[in-house]
């Protein structure tokens, strides 16, 4: 079972985003029958044999077993993952991308975000070789103190990638966003 299965296709979103389907989905985080989960949701067999054939079709549930009750075989799925995450790919870009220079605008952090989200996905479906780390702090910054900010941290991260840009060894992909806490 896969930690996270990051979702590009609308087809899978389409399958995953219903609230009964996902409801279902946490009950096959361990291996369920549709029996199992019917009764602990109050559904009948047949409702959940419904919902959980849309979410296989999907490729978001896999038949692990089966079994045999009263002569009737009876599947055993689980979820592919443990948790999904639905790409913003999935709506795709209303209008047109703004230029990648505009730094300050909140489109450019969403962008990067995007990015992020798909590289860690990919990183995630494959087998985990190399350490990453994330660090997240509060600042308070004064209007005033803004431009003297945002000059001394592109100062700060240009010295650290001049530094660590070369050479030998493993490319990281090192990101760094400010943006406002709401109130």
């Amino acid at each position: 079972m896969l930690d996270t299965l990051y979702i590009e296709d609308v087809t899978q979103a389409d399958a995953l985003l219903k609230p009964k389907r996902v409801e279902i989905l946490r009950h096959l985080a361990e291996p369920n029958t549709c029996t199992q989960i019917g009764g602990a949701l109050g559904e009948t067999p047949q409702a959940i044999y419904y919902h959980v054939k849309r979410l296989q079709a999907a490729g978001l549930v896999t038949l692990v077993d089966e079994r045999r009750v009263r002569g009737i075989a009876e599947g055993i799925y689980q979820a592919v993952a443990r948790s999904f995450w639905v790409s913003p790919a999935c709506v795709g870009r209303l209008g047109e991308p703004r230029a990648r220079e505009e730094l300050l605008g909140l489109g450019f952090l969403l962008n990067l975000t995007e990015e992020m989200s798909r590289d860690l996905a990919q990183l995630a479906a494959g087998p985990v070789v190399l350490p990453s780390f994330g660090i997240a702090g509060d600042i308070k910054l004064s209007p005033e103190d803004g431009a003297a900010f945002v000059s001394e941290l592109q100062q700060a991260f240009g010295q650290v990638l001049a530094k660590y840009s070369g050479g030998e060894g493993h490319t990281f992909r090192l990101a760094l966003a400010c943006y406002p806490q709401r109130p």
